[in-house]
């Protein structure tokens, strides 16, 4: 079968962000900078993703000053040390499909340390436009996000942030 490769379409893809807290979450966007996927036939097989991690952006706060010194921490070495860092990778390694599901594991590289992921996507392909949508659940405090964690600092009480956080992936690829 052959293999057809699939580049990003950054207009047409978007990743929501969800952080929660004791006291309630917050939500935002982040962007994907470039991204590459292969499928046979219509079955994905494997692929890349850049993400910018410069392009934090915070939806739920709508006072800019707070929002900018949110903004400004989550870009910090407390969290995604964007000016450091200023990009996440992630590679897939397998997909297992079945109809319109597919699980898939790969590697994921934030602030330089990288860490196996898994999570299902629903994935479609059109013609020349592929799909991929779901949700991903990462711990932050394995890539050094450790910043008013319960696993590393005591009596937190309402300031503890919990570690996991969430994605919500809307990727759009066209044939290369």
């Amino acid at each position: 079968m052959e293999t057809t490769k699939f580049n990003l379409d950054t207009a047409n893809t978007t990743i929501d962000w969800i952080g929660r807290k004791v006291t309630g979450s917050h939500n935002g966007t982040i962007n994907a900078k470039q991204g590459l996927f292969l499928f046979d036939g219509k079955n994905l097989s494997g692929g890349k993703v850049v993400i910018d991690t410069t392009s934090i952006k915070i939806l739920d706060i709508t006072d800019s000053d707070t929002n900018a010194q949110f903004a400004g921490h989550l870009a910090s070495d407390d969290f995604f040390n964007s000016g450091k860092y200023p990009e996440a990778h992630f590679e897939i390694i397998s997909v297992k499909s079945e109809n319109n599901t597919s699980h898939l594991q790969g590697n994921l590289t934030i602030k330089g340390i990288m860490h196996p992921i898994e999570f299902d996507a629903n994935v479609n392909v059109i013609e020349n436009t592929a799909t991929i949508s779901g949700k991903i659940s990462i711990d932050r405090t394995k890539y050094g996000m450790k910043f008013r964690s319960g696993n590393f600092f005591l009596n937190l009480g309402d300031t503890l942030i919990y570690n996991d956080f969430d994605l919500h992936i809307q990727i759009t690829a066209k044939v290369a």
